[in-house]
């Protein structure tokens, strides 16, 4: 059973920097697809970055520039980090892992970008 784990959140003023992670416990593939989602108050969950084992990195346009998605395989660790802040990036982040046609997700982690 896989577990992912999510910290890193919390309060920064727009402009400032962020950087997320995501552990993974139990046994990895090498189909897995990592990505980070965020929900903001009455939106829908939306996708913000992903990247594979190979490292093939996907991102939403509103992140492009802005946001890295990295993984280190030797922790099973996915990042997420975040940089340029704005008002409009506030929401609960979660990391999901699609693994063999299963799909988990982490707890969500609270980011709050004051303007």
């Amino acid at each position: 059973q896989v577990q992912l784990v999510e910290s890193g959140g919390g309060l920064v003023q727009a402009g400032g920097s962020l950087r997320l992670s995501c552990v993974a416990s139990g046994i990895m593939y090498s189909s897995d697809v990592t990505g980070w989602y965020r929900q903001a108050p009455g939106k829908q969950r939306e996708l913000v970055a992903d990247i594979t084992v190979s490292g093939r990195t996907n991102y939403a346009d509103s992140v492009k520039g802005r946001f890295t998605i990295s993984r280190d395989m030797t922790k099973n660790t996915v990042y997420l980090q975040m940089n340029s802040l704005k008002a409009e990036d506030t929401a609960v982040y979660y990391c999901k892992l699609d693994q063999l046609r299963r799909v988990y997700w982490g707890q969500g982690t609270q980011v709050t970008v004051s303007s």
